[in-house]
This record gives structure tokens, sequence and C-alpha cells, in this order.
């Protein structure tokens, strides 16, 4: 059995821990039972010995799995990491909600996207990158008594999204920490306003207005501040055409959605100014995880 889950960028500048989407870039295990247990891993983290020792995936599919059947069959696990490490592309959602779907198909046991979500909620405590993750599309969630709430919405296939990851890594917890404790009203409204209209944009499909629609004050500039280039790089996405320029969750990567026909010119642009940075022309994902055999 297989599981695919997609990477996803999260917050879309105004939509703090609320907003995000599916790309179509997946990290992929293969999971069979076995005599022994055994983890193999192909592409982001292959030299990283401590994801054979201290395998977050395995650790949460064997806690549920156990959970589920009262057994301690042993798999073999094979990883394809398509999605990269610490790039604000939702790796570890990607792990997360994959050992739970797993380990349920596994089991044997039925497992709603409802479900599924709900309990990725238990190991991430905000759902803006596994909403997107488990539905895929675009995904606007709420968290109610420990309960996610969500509305989807297909991203149309004359989209795309150019991607630009700088050689730094970022730690979500400690970007955090540049953000301050508390944020004036103005701010506050300020931010209120554009993350409503940006999901109405993205309902309606007024994509002409979603580069004033993602605007953000309350985490986008400080978190860029940590980031050499990415300044510039957003000015040279909106110059050429980007419908919007945002952050991927809290870093390094550069999110940029874009008409189709304005896709290789960004990317060209990108790649003459930033040739040391990971670029990627990426569809969307509408289907969020699924298995193949």
């Amino acid at each position: 059995m297989k599981v695919c889950v997609p990477a996803t960028s999260a917050n879309l500048g105004p939509g703090f821990d609320v907003l995000g989407l599916a790309l179509d870039l997946k990290n992929i295990v293969e999971i069979k039972e076995s005599s022994f247990q055994s983890i193999s891993i192909r592409g982001y983290g292959q030299d990283v010995v401590n994801f054979k020792i201290n395998n977050m995936f395995v650790r949460i599919f064997s806690q549920v799995f156990e959970k589920l059947t009262s057994d301690n069959t042993k798999f073999n696990f094979k990883f394809e990491n398509n999605v990269p490490l610490s790039s604000g592309l939702g790796s570890s959602s990607t792990v997360i909600v994959g050992a739970i779907a797993g380990a349920y198909k596994m089991a044997g046991v039925t497992l709603s996207k409802e479900s599924l979500l709900n309990h990725a909620l238990k190991y991430e405590h905000h759902p803006d990158n596994i909403a997107p993750a488990v539905h895929g599309g675009f995904v606007v969630s709420m968290v109610e008594k420990e309960k996610v709430y969500v509305h989807k919405k297909n991203i149309s296939k004359n989209l795309k999204a150019v991607i630009l990851k700088p050689d730094v890594s970022v730690n979500t917890e400690e970007s955090r920490k540049v953000l301050p404790s508390y944020y004036n009203q103005d701010d506050t409204i300020f931010n209120l306003s554009r993350c409503s209209y940006l999901v109405s944009c993205f309902f309606n499909e007024d994509w002409k207005n979603l580069r004033i629609a993602s605007n953000d004050k309350l985490h986008q500039e400080q978190r860029m501040a940590l980031i050499p280039g990415i300044v510039q790089a957003r000015k040279i996405a909106l110059e050429n055409g980007a419908l919007m320029s945002t952050l991927s969750g809290s870093g390094p990567t550069l999110f940029n959605l874009v008409y189709e026909n304005d896709a290789n010119r960004i990317y060209s642009k990108f790649r003459e100014v930033f040739n040391k940075s990971l670029v990627r022309i990426l569809n969307f994902d509408n289907e969020g995880t699924t298995f193949g055999e």
C-alpha cells in the first residue's frame, strides 16, 4: 500500500494559521508487512541518520496501528520524500497525515477525511497545513472545541504555483519568536479585512484582486526580514505578473500564484537572479491525501 500526501503552502499572507492550499508535490510512503521493521528513504532526508533511528512517521503510524489492532505487526517502510525539509511547504504535515491515514488503511479501518484531519490536529495544533494536506485545494479552516471546520475550493487548472526556496532553513518556532505579543487595532482590522476578502477571491475566482487581498501586517514582514533576498524575489514576481506573492508558512520558501502563461517568465527571472535557490513550477493538488497500490 502507498499513501501519498501533498505539500502545502500556509497563511497566504493575511490568513495566519487558518488558510492554506495544496501543491502537486507529494511525499509517498510504501508500507508492507514484514518479519522485521525496516526503513529506507529516497529524496530529502535520505542522508539524515536520525530519520531512520527516530522516524516520526513510523512512531505515529505504530501508535495509531497498535491502538486500532492491539497487535505488533512489523512493517517495511519505503519513503519517497519530494517535499523539501524545513522549507515552509508542510513537510511535517505530510508525515503526520500520512502516518495516521496509513495506519488506518493497514488496519482495515475506514477513516473519513474529516476524522483524519481531526486526528492530525492532536499532533499539529493549527490546521493551516494539515487541512489542505488532507483535503487538497484551497482550504479555510477554524478550530472550535478541538474540532476542525473547513471549507474547500478546488483551484482552477489555468493557475500555477512558482515556488522559490532560498538555500537557508527557517525553524517555525524560532520564527514565531520575532512576532509581537500584541497587535494594535488598526493592524488587526487590516488583516481581518484582507483575509476575508482573500477567501472570497478564491471562492469567486476573482484573481485580479489577490495582490491587494494577500497583504499582511501580522507576521509576514517580520519573518521575511530573516530571509536574505526574499523581499527582492517578491518584487520580481509581482513585477512579472504574479497574482500574489507570499511567504509559504514561516518560510523560507516564497509562494507565487500565477496564470499559466506567466509561469515560465517568472521562473526564468528567478533562475537568473537566484541561481543557488530551488525554483519550481507546480500544479495545484485538488485531491489531498490518496492511496495507491
